[in-house]
């Protein structure tokens, strides 16, 4: 009898060290995925002459980084990306919300490429449309592919009408790209990995939710950028 109870304890402290090694390795890869994100947004805004405009980034209500976006086709199309949300708020940068980009297109189209994507809101309406779960680029939140050119000036009237502007960098190339018919998303198992809790989005994005340390440099890098432009614009 004995026996058999420390052969079931041994069982169970497996078991929970097996939960906690899991637990463990998936913060590690989501702190990979931050520091992918910071990355993006270093090296954009590290050449002037391709990068967000000035008065874009000092504009934005909040910037959505999605590292290695997957898009693959053999006559059905399928794209999907997971990275990082965060929103300007009267106490700074937001925490980040954890979320994934998924969408399909259909067509005579063969081949695969994969891309760094950053999203940015613009006005109030892009802010309410991030708070939402699940919603349709192009459908829910109307999107245009971003000016390039750190003093760029856009040509339409995107001030006006577009809630997100959409941006891509494949292979050096940066770039405004269209992604109506995407839909982004909360990813909850990532929020509660790194939150210990599914903290409602709503809350993570209006600041009402501390930055945990292994998401501070991310946070810090976009502040930082955003500083810069708002400062130059005013």
């Amino acid at each position: 009898m004995i026996k058999r109870i420390a052969v079931v304890a041994c069982g169970v402290a497996l078991m929970a060290t097996s939960v906690s090694g899991f637990g463990e390795t998936d913060k590690t890869k989501l702190a990979e995925r931050l520091t992918a994100a910071q990355t993006v947004i270093n090296q954009i805004m590290s050449t002037p002459d391709k990068g967000i405009p000035e008065g874009i980034l000092a504009g934005a209500s909040c910037v959505v980084v999605v590292p290695s976006y997957k898009k693959a086709a053999f006559v059905v199309g399928a794209q999907y990306g997971q990275g990082a949300a965060t929103c300007r708020t009267p106490k700074g940068w937001s925490a980040p919300v954890f979320v994934q980009l998924a969408g399909g297109s259909f067509g005579f189209q063969i081949g695969g490429q994969e891309t760094d994507l950053v999203l940015v809101a613009m006005n109030d309406q892009g802010l309410q449309d991030m708070l939402k779960n699940k919603f349709k680029i192009g459908a829910d939140a109307a999107a245009s592919a971003g000016p390039v050119g750190r003093n760029a000036q856009a040509g339409t009237d995107w001030k006006l009408n577009a809630e997100f502007l959409t941006y891509s960098r494949s292979k050096g190339l940066f770039a405004g790209i269209n992604l109506d018919g995407t839909v982004l998303s909360q990813n909850e198992d990532d929020t509660r990995t790194v939150y210990g809790a599914n903290i409602p989005y709503t809350d993570v994005l209006k600041g009402n939710v501390a930055t945990p340390m292994m998401a501070r440099p991310f946070v810090r890098t976009v502040a930082k950028y955003f500083v810069i432009s708002k400062a130059k614009s005013d």
